[in-house]
């Protein structure tokens, strides 16, 4: 048996070329990045501009038309994904709950070290249908780390919260990719982003324009913050939604 990398000797995720199509309508092309463990990768760009469907295709819950995916699975599940609007059964405490998910993997669980990871301890034994809607995303984030997946997909785990919510999920997000985990995090708030983020992935029409550190990214648009970088690579009109193009249309 070999060890399993150190963070930064390799990637967890690679994308190749990676392209997918509804039909005739192309929604996502030639996308191409490579994540190494440990590594914070904010997923941005306008509504439309395929971030649902890059995170369904790393999570494998669809297949690509073009190009590939390799997830470097190194515990009992190789992702672990958080949607959006996460839901569980109403008559489980929050423990039974990590404990429910538990027994779907191979390996054993400690309940009590996933809720004392993001913070959850105290509220143990509060059935989930009592809990406040920072807690529930926090309860997302805690199983989604269940199997020890090593890639999380986490896809606006702090929308619509509070803003001492949002920075505290933040944080956490960022101590689970401390230990190793490598995250991907789409999200429009680029506040946060701007904040937790390694790597910088910014979508625009299908297209990836971007793949940097924040850092890089501000320096290479001559801008003072992402919102304003943002703008600057996918034009003005930001809440333009688009739609797609037809399978061999030029753009």
């Amino acid at each position: 048996m070999t060890d399993e990398p150190e963070p930064g000797e390799g990637p967890v995720i690679d994308v190749e070329r990676l392209g997918h199509a509804y039909g005739d309508l192309t929604v996502l092309e030639e996308v191409s990045f490579a994540l190494s463990p440990g590594t914070v990768a904010c997923l941005i760009g306008p509504n439309g501009s395929g971030k649902s469907t890059l995170m369904r295709l790393l999570g494998g819950l669809i297949e690509p038309t073009d190009g590939s995916v390799e997830v470097d699975a190194r515990g009992d599940r190789p992702v672990g994904y958080l949607a959006q609007t996460p839901a569980f059964r109403p008559q489980f405490t929050v423990a039974e709950t990590v404990d429910f998910y538990g027994s779907l993997v191979e390996g054993d669980v400690d309940v009590d070290a996933t809720l004392d990871r993001v913070g959850l301890t105290p509220v143990a034994d509060r059935p989930v249908d009592a809990l406040s809607g920072g807690m529930t995303r926090l309860l997302g984030l805690a199983l989604t780390t269940v199997g020890d997946p090593g890639v999380l997909l986490l896809d606006e785990p702090a929308s619509g919260l509070d803003p001492m919510m949002t920075a505290y999920i933040t944080g956490v997000i960022g101590d689970v990719a401390d230990t190793g985990d490598a995250v991907v995090l789409a999200t429009h708030n680029l506040t946060a982003a701007e904040r937790v983020a390694d790597v910088v992935l910014v979508l625009d029409r299908g297209t990836l324009v971007a793949a940097d550190p924040p850092g890089a990214l501000l320096a290479e648009t001559g801008t003072d913050s992402l919102a304003d970088a943002l703008e600057t690579l996918v034009g003005a009109e930001m809440p333009t939604v688009y739609a797609g193009r037809q399978r061999g249309e030029e753009e």
